[in-house]
């Protein structure tokens, strides 16, 4: 009898000491009476280097990472791109999980640019680098993902942006804002993708 309380005991310790972790919802929520609203990333259209229309659609079901960046950057969007495709790298085969890079200088990076630089890193597949009309694209950085990204000719490149990558749930909440030029956070960034998945 002892034995079998003692094997229930453990399972029941075991079991609360695996307890599903989840993520937080980011943003600043709107609370009504019992009810605790979170923003969602609002309505997009964008092209991206397969001269193909992304939107929301795109990313029915699937968790995304976000990101602005710039190809001309000579800051940190090499780096930020070098650690977002170690990331890519490890959920590349997996359907439930995309990427969405936008451009912040429409202007220089068309879309043959932007297909010629996935080409050149051997991104085929899930990661979509988008451009499209400037304000959409400034508006949807600063309204949706609460990123920096604006035109200053004083800053290196002619640009200032926010270096985080943002972690999408497949209901457009934002689940985690990472530095995307740590390697601890790109870590972190993957980890939390597989808790995401998970939910």
């Amino acid at each position: 009898m002892k034995k079998v309380i003692f094997i229930l005991l453990t399972c029941v310790l075991m079991s609360c000491s695996h307890k599903q972790e989840k993520l937080p919802f980011l943003g600043n929520s709107i609370v009504s009476g019992n009810e605790t609203t979170y923003p969602k990333i609002k309505d997009f259209s964008f092209i991206d280097q397969d001269s193909a229309i992304v939107t929301n659609k795109t990313f029915r079901n699937k968790i995304y990472v976000a990101d602005f960046i710039f190809l001309s950057c000579p800051t940190i969007c090499p780096k930020m791109n070098t650690e977002l495709n170690l990331v890519y790298t490890a959920f590349k085969d997996n359907p439930e999980v995309g990427f969405l890079s936008h451009t912040i200088d429409p202007e220089r990076d068309s879309i043959k640019r932007l297909k010629e630089y996935t080409i050149a890193k051997g991104l085929n597949k899930n990661w979509h680098f988008v451009t499209g009309n400037k304000d959409s694209i400034y508006s949807i950085a600063t309204k949706s993902y609460f990123a920096t990204a604006y035109k200053d000719s004083k800053e290196p490149g002619g640009y200032v942006h926010s270096g985080g990558f943002l972690l999408i749930d497949k209901n457009r909440f934002i689940r985690g804002v990472y530095d995307g030029t740590n390697p601890q956070e790109t870590q972190r960034l993957i980890n939390d993708i597989k808790i995401l998945l998970k939910e």
